[in-house]
């Protein structure tokens, strides 16, 4: 079936996405051989990543709705592939921070336009399983990322003259180009695709339940960030994901600093806490499928699911004092934990508010989680050049999912559709 082709189409993107952004924080130790960088100057990259992502998620939706899927995808995946391929021409930090930031701004551009793009050719009752294809991208990538930058880097041939690190960024770089010609000769809506008959065309749009509906205005982020609910989730999200962004960006950083691997130790190593993640995407939704199939409430069985997802989390706290094997296992603790409870935490848009408002509360709160990244990653520089180890940074990382479940119980008492409430002012 032509849709499903499409949903694999589309995870591929995000898988390449994760691994353009791992690229540098697995490098990180090469590029340094060439480029003096800080943990204070690694922090502001990722800030420069974060910061332009964090906006672009929130308004890329709007962006993509003007350019439409395919020619919005094609924009956002050629700006952050030569972002990525950009990186590799960098003899400074600031030229490092320029890639990051239009890194950042093609690839928060990447999940609207892949949801779009699952939205046009699926029809409800189908659409959570192209998601689920569709995220399956992030764990793909992210096991992918460490290594397959690991064995480009590790050659000790010089082709063409340029070192190997500098190879890494221009060979994933062009991956995102090579996906780009697939995406351009493939993807059209159904509406002009070539390979779809007239009456296949109106079979798709038949079975679009909401496909003849008048579009409703969408409700003002003003209007609903008056809502206690909305600012509970958007700041539990910069919670949690501060840990997040901390675990994806510095554990090949800190497999380099505190455990003295190499690269090909960390390659070896690194996919497995993201592997873990890719689990947590899945039990974390399903436990709480289940617990509604049960008989329980959404709000019994969202919040059960996000207290054992958070529950686990304070166990990184661990990791200075393990041996190497339990080091890797518990971050993979971690990493499960958080993909679990980040599932969850997105779940709550789409049980509390109407549809025409999920995606301007979506938006709020991934610029929430972004600004928590860079928070916790600035501190974390600031900690290690001041003669800090790791261990007060994973001792707050630990905390964060415990505050974080404590603020959805305090701020979201209970998980029902509300809009139709009067906000909190």
């Amino acid at each position: 079936m032509i849709r499903w082709r499409i949903a694999i189409l589309v995870s591929i993107a995000i898988a390449i996405s994760y691994i353009d952004r791992q690229a540098l924080p697995v490098a990180i130790k090469a590029v340094q051989a060439d480029i003096p960088i800080s943990n204070e100057m690694n922090a502001l990259l990722n800030t420069a990543f974060l910061f332009t992502y964090g906006l672009m998620y929130l308004g890329g939706g709007k962006l993509l709705d003007a350019l439409g899927t395919r020619k919005g995808f094609t924009i956002v995946m050629l700006i952050w592939s030569l972002a990525c391929a950009s990186q590799g021409f960098a003899t400074g930090i600031a030229m490092l921070a320029v890639s990051r930031l239009l890194l950042g701004l093609g690839e928060g551009g990447g999940f609207p336009a892949a949801t779009r793009a699952v939205a046009e050719w699926f029809p409800s009752h189908e659409r959570s399983a192209a998601m689920g294809i569709m995220n399956a991208g992030t764990a793909v990538g992210g096991v992918v990322a460490g290594p397959l930058i690991a064995l480009l880097i590790l050659p000790h041939a010089h082709w063409f003259g340029v070192t190997p690190w500098r190879w890494s960024f221009f060979l994933t770089g062009a991956a995102g180009i090579l996906w780009l010609l697939w995406w351009m000769t493939s993807y059209s809506p159904p509406e002009s695709h070539p390979s779809l008959t007239e009456k296949e065309r109106q079979k798709i749009r038949a079975v679009f339940d909401d496909a003849n509906k008048p579009r409703e205005p969408a409700i003002p982020l003003a209007e609903l960030w008056r809502f206690t609910e909305t600012r509970g989730i958007v700041f539990a999200k910069f919670l949690t994901d501060a840990a997040w962004y901390f675990y994806l960006f510095w554990l090949p950083k800190y497999l380099y600093d505190a455990r003295h691997f190499n690269f090909k130790e960390t390659g070896s190593v690194v996919w497995i806490p993201p592997a873990a993640s890719g689990i947590g995407c899945l039990v974390g939704g399903a436990l709480s499928g289940w617990l509604i199939r049960r008989g329980m409430s959404i709000d019994a069985s969202r919040k059960i699911a996000l207290g054992l997802s958070a529950a686990m989390m304070p166990l990184v706290m661990l990791v200075p004092l393990s041996n190497i094997p339990w080091t890797i296992a518990l971050f993979s603790i971690a990493f499960f934990g958080q993909q679990s409870w980040s599932t969850l935490i997105m779940t709550l848009p789409t049980d509390l508010f109407p549809k025409r408002a999920v995606g301007a509360v979506a938006g709020l709160v991934g610029l929430g989680g972004a600004m928590g990244g860079v928070a916790l990653g600035t501190l974390a520089g600031y900690l290690l050049d001041h003669g800090f180890s790791y261990a007060p940074v994973l001792a707050i990382a630990g905390t964060l999912h415990v505050i974080a479940f404590a603020v959805i119980l305090r701020t979201v008492p209970v998980i029902r559709p509300l809009y139709q409430l009067e906000p909190e002012r």
